[in-house]
This record gives structure tokens, sequence and C-alpha cells, in this order.
């Protein structure tokens, strides 16, 4: 097998299981930063999510030798040209203030019709090996902007975040059911396509 250990350049709980689960059927063991002991904050200073998610797999690489993964994620809501995109995150000036990102976010598109509100979440997967492979796979879902959050569940934008199929916003979904359609599912799904193809597993 080429890959005993990856890394996942990551502290997220649910993602660093995610991952775990899907990659421990082919023999690999996932770490997450904390288990090897590493607390690095690389700068997202990308203008893509692909830059940003690139970025950190080969930094945290080039620190430890061995494969890594990591992912940038982001809402794009078209009515504003793409924005908040890869500055989700800090959309209003403070990093991972989600009440201030959705509260400015609903003033952005006060006047904007609800036929006018399309959106999509956008997660992009990148890996990096030491040797200088790289694998880079994007996952979306296509939404709704709502006019006043629902929902308890989820975090980031999800209580705004209107699901079509469903008309339900992400907020208002099960964990199992947005794991299901999410962008990072699709990005692990075609992850995952990519990563067997390559390395014929």
């Amino acid at each position: 097998m080429k890959f005993q250990k990856i890394i996942l350049a990551s502290n997220n709980k649910h993602k660093v299981d995610e991952i775990k689960t899907i990659l421990n059927k082919y023999g690999i063991e996932v770490l997450s930063l904390k288990e090897v002991g590493i607390e690095v904050e690389v700068e997202e200073d990308g203008t893509t999510f692909e830059e940003n998610a690139l970025k950190k797999a080969s930094e945290i690489c080039k620190l430890t030798k061995l494969p890594c993964i990591a992912d940038d994620s982001g809402l794009e809501v078209f009515a504003l040209n793409g924005a908040p995109g890869v500055y989700s995150a800090r959309f209003a000036g403070e990093h991972g203030n989600y009440k201030k990102n959705n509260q400015k976010l609903l003033e952005l598109l006060k006047d904007v019709p609800y036929d006018k509100r399309d959106a999509r979440f956008v997660t992009v997967i990148a890996f990096v090996t030491d040797d200088g492979d790289k694998i880079l796979a994007r996952g979306e879902v296509f939404g709704k902007i709502a006019f006043e959050e629902k929902g308890e569940n989820g975090f980031g934008y999800d209580p705004l975040f209107i699901y079509p199929e469903l008309n339900k916003t992400f907020a208002q979904l099960s964990p199992e059911e947005k794991n299901k359609i999410s962008h990072r599912r699709r990005a692990l799904d075609n992850f995952v396509k990519l990563f067997e193809e390559k390395y014929k597993l």
C-alpha cells in the first residue's frame, strides 16, 4: 500500500471522523493536526477555494513529510457576484462570528426578491504528497438564501441556506440528512473516486 498515514489539516472533529471512516477501509490511518502535535494556522490568502485548500495541504505536507488532505469551503451568492466566497468565515470582519455574517448577508440582500436569491455552497478538497502528487476535488450544492434564519442545527450560513428539493434550510435538517447531500459529502465522494483511480485501489 502506497500510504499508511495521511494527515488531515484540520481539528474539526466531525470532518476528521468522516474522513477517517472513508480512508480506514483502505487500511490508511488518518491523523488530525492535534494528533500529530502540530499547532499551525495556515493563512488562507488565496482568491479561490482551490488555492486555499492546496496551500493548507502543501504547508502541512512540508512540515510533516507525510501526505496531507485539506479543504476550503464557503458560500457564493450570485446576486452579490459570488460573495462572500473565500471570505465566508470572516464576511463581517470577525473570523467565525456566524451571527454577524448572517446579519450582514441578510442586510445586503434585503431588497433582492426570492427568485434572485440563488446561491451555492462549495467545498474543495486538496490532497498533496511529499513527492509532488496532487488531487483536487470539488463539491457543490445549489440553493436559495432565505429572508430570515430558520432551524437549530448546523453552523455558519446553514440557517439561511434553503435546499429547494426539501424546501428546508440546512439548519432544519438533521446532521444525517445534511451529510447525505452537503457540498462536503459531494467533494468527498469526488475525492474518493479520484483517489481510487489514481492509486488503483
